[in-house]
């Protein structure tokens, strides 16, 4: 078997090729073109039993990882980390360059069995996508909002209240006379800011619609979970993929930063967030954990036992958020299980 070690860049891609006893087989530099999969596979054509390890094969090597799934070609994903790692093991005292990076993803495909396979987009990337582009129309109508805090501010006496909408600057705006140029230009800029607001508003409301659809149309079972609904379950899904990728609910719980870090000292037990693992992912757990907590049911029941035992809020906080990550797990299993179960 050989293994094909690709460095992607934007413009380029460099390819490596190692035998099953790490000697290398030969190299290519390509263009990132219309022409670079023929190039490749032309290239890589001696060598019929092969697979392909690409550096962040779901990041800048994403485009060309779907390229070769599509070819009928198996790619794994190598993470930037222990390409790293391989490459300070390597002659040249840690010099980096396209060719060394691609070999350096090629030997750690060639010592590394867990590495994930790539797989072709499916219904988890359109929910993964509308996950992502909600989180940045959430981000933008943020930063709108407080620059129309920081206008009114200015134009008002006391500015305006923290839960500010569209409809309520406007009314503010409605009120304002402004007797001095700078304060016409705030005016203008501020109705500017409400327009913006309004169109934010308007694209957030259609991407709940279309990721309850989405949701609607994966099958998934996270709804049932309380405190998941239809945006939290499409970035749930979206960003775990395929839950066979997880040997145990603790490698899913490592993966979204719920897994606790112990940081006792003593006979004092105590225990840290962690911030490794998806951000996102561990965001969407928050977000129920967080709803859990302020309605009666099993989790609230569960955070309060918590803090009855001693624990903080923040910490029986990150206990719940474990144990939704264990429901989740579950969950993902069960609805795998049943789709396989009806594939003919």
């Amino acid at each position: 078997m050989v293994i094909i070690g690709i460095d992607p860049h934007k413009a380029s891609h460099t390819a490596a090729a190692l035998d099953d006893s790490a000697q290398p087989l030969g190299q290519v530099r390509v263009q990132a073109n219309s022409k670079t999969l023929q190039r490749l596979l032309e290239w890589a054509e001696p060598w019929p039993e092969r697979s392909w390890a690409i550096e962040g094969a779901n990041g800048l090597g994403r485009h060309l990882a779907q390229q070769l799934i599509g070819a009928g070609e198996v790619v794994v994903d190598v993470p930037a980390t222990l390409a790293a790692r391989a490459r300070l093991l390597q002659t040249g005292h840690g010099r980096k360059t396209d060719s060394i990076d691609a070999l350096s993803a090629a030997t750690v495909a060639l010592h590394r069995t867990d590495l994930n396979v790539v797989a072709a987009d499916d219904h988890t990337t359109i929910l993964r996508l509308l996950s992502d582009r909600r989180d940045e129309l959430n981000e933008e109508r943020r930063r709108t909002i407080n620059r129309l805090h920081r206008i009114l501010r200015d134009l008002i006496a006391g500015g305006a209240s923290i839960e500010l909408s569209a409809d309520i600057a406007a009314a503010l705006l409605g009120k304002v006379r402004a007797v001095t140029g700078a304060n016409a230009l705030r005016k203008a800029m501020a109705r500017e800011l409400v327009v913006d607001v309004r169109r934010l508003d308007k694209a957030l409301a259609q991407n709940r619609a279309r990721c309850a659809q989405a949701v609607a149309v994966s099958g998934t079972t996270l709804t049932e979970i309380f405190g998941i609904a239809e945006v939290v379950a499409a970035k749930v899904a979206g960003h775990t993929g395929d839950i066979t990728r997880f040997a145990s609910e603790n490698h899913f719980a490592s993966y979204t930063g719920t897994a606790p870090i112990e940081a006792s000292s003593g006979d004092v037990k105590r225990h840290r967030l962690s911030r490794a693992g998806n951000r996102k992912l561990n965001n969407a757990l928050h977000l129920a954990a967080r709803t859990q907590t302020c309605h009666p049911g099993p989790g609230q029941d569960y955070y309060r036992r918590k803090i009855a035992d001693g624990k903080s809020p923040t910490e029986a906080l990150r206990s719940l958020k474990r144990q939704i990550s264990k429901a989740v797990y579950r969950q993902l299993v069960t609805d795998q299980s049943k789709k396989l179960a009806l594939t003919p």
